[in-house]
């Protein structure tokens, strides 16, 4: 199976991607509100549809999770949504769709994109203190996307503006030609050079409005309200502290002041007082964070260091028994990356005794034995572990690459037809993995259609497209041709309708 390795002239371009239409979108200025109470009313005739928005954050969301830095670990990814979603559940007037992502940077930000894609750097997750500053920051950038303030900013009558959303739409575009091999230089030069003098942050109205959306998504979830107040004075410590050194990236772009900081307390001080507790698996998340985003080895160093100083700090209060726990479960994560099986289980088994019932830990576990010569028993240990935490996607992603790895794909094909029926469409992965093992297994055909499942669900439509038309020369079966013609139809239809909404962006 064709499946084109990510090379390093494409890394730079999606990276370049990341870096220059992110911020400007999330930067993007709107128009002087009225001062006062921001109330903004809805979106204008003007703007932005909600399904070319959407279409335009598909877009880059492809190119995206394709760059390194972009986080596809199973757990975060669930932990976020999940937070988002429970969010969202409690969003004034509802909320569109989102999904959350991570990226693997130190510097504390977060960012709303076109269509309800939110991103959260792990030096955002790491900093935090507990698990509602995080939830804080994300009501913020939700109340971004319900608010649609991306949407407004990109279509006010700014040249400036007009060009940022013509590169957008001509990127767009570039990607949905048939065997589109990455971003055209030209195209992103373009961009950064249309985009540099636009970063600029959100209206001041916009902010608050974004702050009081927020605030109240924040308090209905049931997290701490005061969560987003204690985070952001994080931020504006953090943007004093690395004046200069791009270390205040979030403030820059949503310009924190004294008045929204008193408003939040305000508010904060109205409401009865609760009890709030981080849930347990932000500590893991957070352990898990710190050491992806060290990408060297100081700063591993520094990351070991920290979270063996998080085992002693938290030895003595049996309240942090779940931080104290997740920071030897970072220290066991650290040992199997240096190959030290020993340590590893070693620092598991103190995970453990502190806080036995974690799925984090049991995934820990599967991970040591898949790395070890018994491969059996780390599928004993996965299906234990998916039968214990039903609910985790992980577990049945490492009972499909424990049967791969011994070369049981009939069973590995088997299990992954019932996982996608659970699941439906919301792990691409399970498609990719079924492909590798109806590949072993001589079927071409049933590898290529789905892979392009895979390709449909994370938004690449022309390859899924390139998929089918591959999958379709192999087949002799004519009944077999006709339903992937109809598929194939469907898709460009899709792409064709996609197009004639960018075109009239591009000039």
């Amino acid at each position: 199976m064709r499946f084109s390795p990510l090379a390093p002239t494409r890394r730079a371009l999606i990276r370049g991607l990341f870096c220059v239409l992110i911020p400007a979108l999330a930067a993007a200025p709107l128009r002087a509100q009225p001062v006062g109470a921001p109330t903004m009313g809805p979106a204008s005739a003007g703007d932005l549809s909600p399904a070319l928005e959407r279409r335009l954050g598909e877009a880059i969301m492809i190119e995206g999770r394709r760059d390194p830095d972009y986080i596809g670990d199973p757990d975060i990814v669930q932990y976020l949504n999940t937070m988002g979603h429970r969010l969202t559940s409690n969003a004034p007037g509802g909320a569109p769709d989102i999904e959350v992502f991570g990226v693997r940077d130190p510097v504390i930000n977060a960012f709303a994109m076109p269509g309800g894609f939110i991103g959260l750097n792990t030096g955002l997750i790491v900093a935090a203190g507990a698990e509602s500053e995080v939830a804080g920051v994300l009501a913020h950038e939700i109340a971004h996307v319900t608010q649609r303030h991306i949407a407004r900013g990109l279509t006010q009558q700014s040249q400036n503006m007009h060009l940022a959303l013509a590169t957008i739409a001509a990127t767009v575009l570039a990607a949905m030609l048939p065997g589109a091999a990455g971003l055209a230089p030209g195209v992103l030069a373009f961009g950064q050079a249309a985009m540099m003098e636009r970063q600029l942050g959100f209206s001041r109205d916009a902010e608050q409005e974004a702050d009081r959306a927020g605030f109240e998504m924040l308090a209905k979830s049931g997290y701490d309200p005061n969560g987003m107040t204690e985070m952001f004075g994080r931020l504006m410590n953090a943007a004093r502290l690395n004046e200069g050194m791009g270390g205040g990236a979030f403030v820059s772009t949503h310009p924190l002041s004294i008045q929204r900081m008193s408003d939040m307390q305000n508010r904060a001080r109205q409401l009865s007082v609760g009890q709030y507790r981080s849930s347990d698996e932000f500590w893991f998340v957070r352990a898990k964070s710190r050491l992806i985003q060290a990408t060297d080895p100081k700063a591993t160093r520094q990351a070991v260091e920290l979270m063996q100083e998080e085992t002693r700090s938290t030895a003595q209060g049996a309240g942090d028994a779940a931080k104290r726990s997740a920071a030897w479960y970072g220290l066991s994560i650290a040992a199997l990356q240096r190959n030290d099986l020993k340590d590893a289980i070693r620092t598991l088994k103190l995970a453990e005794a502190g806080m036995p019932a974690s799925p984090y830990l049991d995934l820990q576990r599967v991970e040591i034995e898949m790395a070890g010569p018994d491969k059996a028993a780390a599928l004993a240990s996965a299906r234990a572990g998916l039968k214990r935490w039903p609910d985790r996607r992980a577990f049945g992603l490492k009972v499909v690459q424990c049967l791969q790895l011994l070369q049981k794909d009939r069973e590995a094909v088997a299990f992954l037809q019932e996982q996608i029926k659970r699941w439906s469409n919301r792990e691409a992965s399970f498609y990719q993995l079924m492909a590798v093992s109806q590949d072993r297994l001589g079927d071409p055909v049933a590898a290529r259609q789905s892979m392009a499942s895979y390709y449909r669900l994370i938004g690449a439509l022309p390859a899924a497209v390139t998929q089918l038309q591959q999958a379709r020369t192999i087949s002799q079966d004519f009944y077999l041709q006709s339903q992937i013609d109809v598929e194939i139809r469907s898709l460009r239809e899709k792409i064709a309708e996609d197009r004639r909404l960018l075109e009239r962006f591009r000039s």
